[in-house]
């Protein structure tokens, strides 16, 4: 445990950086989670103390989270970038809904009730 005590559940977590930038930060990681198996391989092996679910987000039940502090991620822009086709709500890449259900399910102390 860190020396705050305090708890992030990351989604769309990649091969680590923000994770490693908020345990930086005296944050313990809940879980990360992550669907990209080369990117899970590479979080489990720079950290095999971490619990890493190499899942889709929509998976993820927020409600096994209750009491997290902080909810992060990294959710891919291209449905919105002015680089990508900018299909937005119909690009299934699109994972803001689901961090918002996750928000609401996991209900982290970070944000007002």
């Amino acid at each position: 445990m860190s020396r705050f005590n305090r708890t992030v559940l990351e989604i769309c977590s990649g091969a680590g950086g923000q994770a490693a930038g908020l345990e930086a930060a005296g944050f313990d990681l809940a879980a990360a989670v992550e669907i990209d198996p080369h990117a899970c391989k590479t979080l489990r092996t720079n950290r095999p103390e971490w619990r890493v679910l190499e899942k889709d987000v929509r998976e993820i039940n927020g409600r096994d989270f209750r009491g997290i502090d902080l909810f992060a991620g990294g959710v891919p822009c291209p449905p919105f970038s002015i680089a990508g086709k900018q299909l937005g709500v119909d690009d299934e890449r699109d994972l803001f809904p689901e961090a918002l259900r996750l928000i609401e399910e996991a209900k982290p102390t970070a944000l007002p009730k």
